[in-house]
């Protein structure tokens, strides 16, 4: 789904400063040509495999944004989803095979590592090089030059041939001249995973100098943290296609939701073709779980905060002496959550016998976005043996709202921030 031109992204009527325009971006693989004269022989008289076929990879497939003057937008995605793509056509590196690119303005872009510098020649050199190449003329870069330099911290280092750089080096060059070029566009790859931690800092500092100072900004980062705490929106790719276009945390939470349960799917095992183990003497029998909202309504889709009912509906076989309701709740990835256990809660059912239901109220659900899958059991708690056990038998999934402040770790505290500045001596 493609967002309209003229959504609350675009209320102020702005004309965007990049505008991608059902844009598709195919690479094309071709298997290594013969070398020898033996080589060539063979291969006539050899049908070609499948992995030996030229084939296509689409890193982009059909999207379609913009990008306000002044926004600060990030790009999120699993490797090789098409991020890195996206921001080579911004910087004009790459060509869409389908779909218009639009650009409005000068594009500083930090790409891979040394991209844009000649490893032969220094570290001097490449910054009139490198800064030529984006438009300045050679006063311009004359007048930023100490600049550059004084913020990239090379000292007598920018003399010497950039091969002999580590990777941190070559960072605080590429960085240093991005930003010096004065550009209305700022494009970011990951680049700042590499260097020290001060320089690492110093660098974000500066970004968010320029996002305030109105330089329109695209990154790509692993970095949730550092995306939630620049950006304002975020674009998620997923396989080439763009799966979700909005307000930062808004789609962080989804797409946290979506890692979570996607490294689960990795791990899970599957039971011999059915839906969950089971287990139990059966004296009790569970025959329904449910998962209930404040109105008593069945439903699998909760907010933070929200306040939820797990109903465990039984049928006793024969008369059963204070047997054990309980639910085990783990998040998806495997991360144990909780362990609800009724006679640890106090509650004493007595002599079970016939049909019935317990019921586990949560007032207020402090899971953050994810999704969960529950156990459900009914044990002899004297010989801790079970009646009948649905081992992860069941799921609901928590989505974030408004009350979601949170999006890292299990939970969310019930608490509040507080500010008190220590008053100023001077006054």
């Amino acid at each position: 789904m493609h967002p309209v031109y003229s959504n609350e992204m675009n209320k102020t009527g702005e004309s965007p400063v990049i505008r991608f325009e059902n844009v598709s971006k195919r690479f094309t693989f071709t298997r290594e040509k013969s070398q020898s004269i033996l080589e060539i022989l063979l291969s006539a008289f050899r049908r070609k495999t499948a992995d030996e076929q030229d084939h296509d990879l689409w890193a982009l497939r059909d999207v379609s944004f913009d990008i306000l003057p002044g926004q600060c937008v990030g790009i999120v995605g699993r490797n090789g989803s098409g991020k890195s793509t996206a921001l080579k056509l911004v910087a004009r590196i790459l060509r869409p095979t389908n779909g218009r690119v639009w650009i409005r303005g000068r594009v500083g872009a930090l790409l891979e590592l040394g991209a844009g510098f000649h490893p032969d020649l220094t570290g001097r050199e490449n910054i009139y090089l490198n800064a030529s190449l984006l438009g300045l003329t050679q006063a311009d870069i004359d007048e930023s030059f100490a600049q550059i330099v004084e913020f990239s911290e090379l000292g007598d280092f920018i003399e010497m041939p950039v091969k002999h750089y580590s990777s941190g080096m070559y960072m605080r060059l590429g960085f240093s001249v991005a930003i010096h070029v004065k550009p209305d566009i700022l494009i970011i790859d990951e680049i700042l995973a590499v260097g020290d931690q001060a320089f690492q800092a110093k660098c974000i500092d500066r970004i968010y100098d320029m996002r305030d100072a109105g330089t329109t900004i695209v990154m790509v980062s692993h970095n949730l943290n550092v995306l939630r705490s620049l950006c304002s929106h975020l674009i998620w790719i997923d396989h080439g296609v763009m799966r979700q276009w909005g307000p930062t945390e808004q789609v962080a939470a989804e797409y946290m939701a979506y890692a979570y349960d996607q490294k689960a799917r990795q791990t899970e095992s599957t039971d011999d073709g059915e839906s969950f183990k089971r287990w139990g003497s059966g004296e009790v029998e569970i025959t329904a779980v449910r998962f209930l909202n404040s109105h008593g309504e069945e439903q699998d889709n909760y907010t933070t905060d929200e306040a939820m009912t797990l109903e465990i509906a039984y049928v006793a076989h024969q008369p059963v002496e204070a047997p054990e309701f309980g639910f085990d709740i783990l998040r998806q990835d495997g991360v144990h959550v909780s362990r609800p256990n009724s006679v640890l809660s106090g509650l004493d059912v007595g002599m079970l016998s016939g049909a019935g239901k317990v019921c586990y109220q949560i007032d207020r659900l402090p899971l953050l976005p994810a999704k969960y899958r529950v156990t459900a059991a009914v044990y002899n708690g004297r010989h801790q043996s079970a009646y009948d056990h649905h081992d992860l038998a069941y799921s609901f999934r928590v989505v974030p709202s408004e009350s979601t402040k949170e999006l890292y770790g299990l939970i969310q505290l019930p608490a509040t921030w507080q500010f008190q500045p220590e008053p100023d001596p001077q006054v």
